[in-house]
């Protein structure tokens, strides 16, 4: 009991500690949490999709999350991993260590997951649920809805993972995304930004996570060859100060689900 009471006083603490100096430095805090469903087999996918779009989001909707985003992988018809993906925008820490608790205590929520919560152990709906928690880059702001126009079936989400060989060269990319100006030509390229965030809790650390969003498929392409093109690029990535900073890049192209958030 000891242990816990001061476990938990370390954790408020903690908190405090976060939110105190986001105030003082003026900027405003967020956080993302990624789920990463892995399955199998349609039927898995079925129910994932099912408990997603009547249970989860709108349980997330009574909590006043309105921005959650899920998404597919396009890679998935071939690969037999398949995944899927839910991000949620979070305004405060607490709120991320909070929330499964508020959602397990929503009665509609329980009574509207009985087939994905009631699985038996011989027929899960998922092979494994990976969680990562991301903080909002200092100068990126807390979500951005895409400012997209064209179809939905066409749009395209790019989810980016960039990992570095150690903390202190991980921190080095995250200024080169911040001072160093990446930020800044992504916004002057228009690529739709959802969000950039360092990764505080996942299995891939160091590293950082961000979305790009696009109007199909060869929108993004051609955002990308301009981006590669520009003399902003070009100096920022020959500064000797930013060499060798990123040691494994994973790149995943989505579509959103029809019931997701944006």
């Amino acid at each position: 009991m000891k242990n816990f009471i001061a476990e938990y006083l370390f954790a408020i603490l903690a908190v405090s500690c976060l939110n105190a100096t986001a105030q003082k430095n003026n900027k405003a805090t967020g956080y993302y949490q990624i789920t990463v469903y892995n399955f199998t087999t349609a039927a898995q996918q079925t129910i994932i999709s099912d408990y997603l779009k009547t249970a989860y989001l709108p349980a997330l909707h009574r909590q006043q999350i309105k921005n959650t985003g899920v998404f597919i992988p396009i890679t998935n018809d071939t690969s037999e991993n398949k995944r899927l993906y839910i991000i949620i925008p979070l305004k405060s820490f607490e709120q991320a260590a909070t929330l499964t608790d508020k959602i397990n205590a929503d009665k509609q929520y329980q009574a509207n997951s009985k087939t994905y919560l009631e699985a038996a152990y011989n027929n899960p709906p998922y092979t494994r649920v990976e969680k990562i928690l991301l903080e909002k880059f200092a100068m990126a702001p807390f979500f951005s809805h895409p400012k997209l126009t064209g179809s939905n079936a066409e749009k395209i989400y790019e989810l980016r993972s960039y990992e570095s060989a150690t903390e202190k060269i991980f921190a080095n990319k995250v200024e080169m995304f911040n001072e160093g100006g990446e930020i800044k030509l992504f916004d002057k390229l228009n690529f739709n930004a959802v969000f950039y965030a360092k990764v505080i809790a996942g299995s891939h650390m160091p590293n950082l996570m961000y979305m790009t969003s696009f109007e199909n498929i060869s929108d993004r392409e051609e955002h990308w060859k301009k981006f590669v093109a520009s003399d902003e690029w070009k100096k920022i990535s020959t500064m000797p100060y930013y060499q060798n900073n990123i040691s494994k890049i994973e790149i995943t192209l989505m579509k959103a689900a029809d019931y997701s958030d944006y």
